[in-house]
């Protein structure tokens, strides 16, 4: 008898869940947004637990699951009528990096560091900050980047050039700390460091924000 009271609640959860997905839109699927990743494991557990429970009936599921996906649905329509209601729900993307800049207030607004900053720009094939012109922090926690005009790609082949080498960029100095292992892996000590900053009108380490090193081309810094 229980394995035929589960089979019949399986059966409905599943054309159910199809149902909802069908009726709010891809949007849950893909979790654009902190509230549509929220929402879709809300509407697992209401699944999840009235399968497993016996005191919950095929009646109670179906009700939860319904008054659910109709209250997604009203969200995802007042977000589209009206775009005050859509910034509450969706939120709005962070500009990490303006024209260059790292933005350090939008980073502590956003609760991020450098380090994580850094370790998604790799994940998006971009190892240099001086790479970048703007990055957006987007709802869903992936970034957007524009690179700056010489940097965005095209191809050498596209032009008949030679190939060149490849470098990865090391940054030497990260929130006025030196990070004296990578300085030495590059055969530099402090007085060449000292050096390249006097060079830029720096005196002291920590009035660097994050100073970064690549080969066959200038140490990039940006100050406090």
């Amino acid at each position: 008898m229980k394995v035929m009271y589960l089979t019949i609640e399986l059966i409905i959860g599943f054309f159910l869940l199809f149902i909802i997905v069908k009726f709010v839109g891809k949007k849950i699927i893909n979790q654009i947004t902190p509230f549509t990743f929220i929402s879709s494991i809300v509407l697992g557990e209401l699944l999840g637990n009235a399968l497993y429970d016996r005191q919950i009936g095929a009646f109670y599921m179906i009700y939860s699951m319904a008054l659910w996906g109709i209250l997604l649905f009203l969200v995802e329509y007042l977000g589209q009528k009206f775009l005050a209601f859509r910034g509450i729900f969706e939120g709005k993307p962070s500009a990490l990096i303006k024209n260059g800049i790292v933005d350090r207030e939008e980073l502590r607004k956003n609760r991020m560091n450098l380090n994580q900053l850094q370790s998604l720009l790799r994940q998006s094939e971009t190892f240099s900050i001086r790479e970048v012109a703007f990055c957006y922090l987007e709802a869903n926690g992936s970034i957007s980047i524009l690179k700056k005009m010489k940097y965005q790609k095209t191809t050498q082949e596209d032009f008949n050039m030679p190939i060149k080498s490849v470098y990865v960029p090391v940054t030497l100095i990260r929130d006025g700390k030196v990070l004296w292992d990578e300085l030495n892996d590059l055969g530099f000590d402090e007085s060449w460091l000292k050096i390249q900053l006097t060079s830029q009108g720096i005196s002291d380490f920590k009035n660097v924000f994050i100073a970064e090193w690549l080969e066959n081309d200038c140490l990039f810094v940006q100050t406090y």
